[in-house]
Formats: structure tokens, C-alpha cells, sequence
């Protein structure tokens, strides 16, 4: 017997025409409880899968955001190195140039 959205009223119909009014009068009586019952039971089963989907869903977001944080965390490391390489390339360049200009005014290379 499928459910119907309204309630119990359209299984009694269905139920009254195919087995007569004593089936009509079962479904009245204890078959609404029953439909309703298993119409209950369908849904909480729906909701307890929903749940379960989205207790799945959030543990693997927090696990692709721990990902995602380490790798963030490496760039940071990466570009902080490569700051301090670009820091040191600059002092060196910089050291070179003074020499540099030094030797072209004529000091020789002993200003450094």
C-alpha cells in the first residue's frame, strides 16, 4: 500500500473498493495508526540518512580545511624564504655595486 501525502483517507478509499467495507473499517481503525506509524518511521529513517550525510560531509571539510591550513602554512614558510634570499641577493648586490663604484672613483676597492 503506497502513502499518500493527505493521510490515511486515500488508503481507506483504495482499501474500501478492493476488499470491501471491512477492509474500509480496519483501515479506520487501527490501519491509520499503523500508516501513520510506518509514514513516521519512513521519515525519521530519511532524517537519521540526512544526518549521517552531513556528519560525513563536516568531517571531511574539517579535514580538507586541516589540509588547506598546512598548506598555507608552507607557502607562508616558502615565501618567507624566499624574502630572506631576496634580502641577502639585494645586500650582495648592493655590496658589489659600492665596490664597484668605489674602484671607478679611483679609491681602488678600500672603502669596504
Amino acid at each position: 500500500m503506497a502513502h499518500s501525502p493527505s493521510g490515511s483517507s486515500a488508503a481507506a478509499a483504495a482499501t474500501a473498493s478492493a476488499g470491501g467495507e471491512e477492509g474500509a473499517m480496519a483501515v479506520e481503525d487501527g490501519g491509520g495508526e499503523s500508516s501513520i506509524t510506518a509514514l513516521l518511521f519512513d521519515v525519521s529513517q530519511q532524517v537519521q540518512e540526512a544526518l549521517q550525510g552531513m556528519l560525513k560531509m563536516t568531517g571531511e571539510i574539517e579535514q580538507c580545511g586541516g589540509e588547506i591550513e598546512a598548506e598555507i602554512e608552507r607557502a607562508k614558510e616558502a615565501v618567507a624564504d624566499k624574502g630572506r634570499a631576496l634580502d641577502d641577493d639585494r645586500d650582495r648586490f648592493q655590496k658589489a655595486a659600492l665596490s664597484a663604484l668605489n674602484i671607478l672613483s679611483g679609491d681602488g676597492g678600500n672603502g669596504i
